[in-house]
């Protein structure tokens, strides 16, 4: 090999990692902004996790908000550890009125 090769294979080595280094660069600085308006637009997701809150190591609250309607979730060991609907309590009863004493005439 000679030295004209050997020089041409390093300088199409440099140009080669200049260019991914200048492909870099570039995404870094505009790439975000390219990707979102070449992806299509998706319509507006219907499921969210608004929260979660760890308990201990195997378990978890979760808040999850589906079509508005909010959803508490105890997660623990691979599966939801929700307890079955209570029954709803009953309302407090209003306190009773004393009858008034009669007063005596005296």
């Amino acid at each position: 090999m000679d030295f004209a090769s050997f020089a041409r294979a390093v300088f199409a080595l440099a140009i080669t990692v200049g260019l991914i280094g200048l492909a870099a660069v570039a995404m870094r600085r505009f790439g975000p902004d390219v990707i979102s308006r070449l992806a299509p637009q998706r319509a507006e997701r219907r499921l969210a996790v608004v929260e979660t809150l760890v308990l201990d190591p195997s378990r978890r609250l979760v808040l999850v908000s589906c079509d508005g309607d909010e959803k508490l979730l105890l997660l623990g060991e691979g599966q939801v550890l929700n307890p079955p609907p209570a029954s709803p309590a009953p309302a407090p009863k209003p306190p009773r009125r004393k009858a008034p004493k009669p007063k005596a005439d005296a």
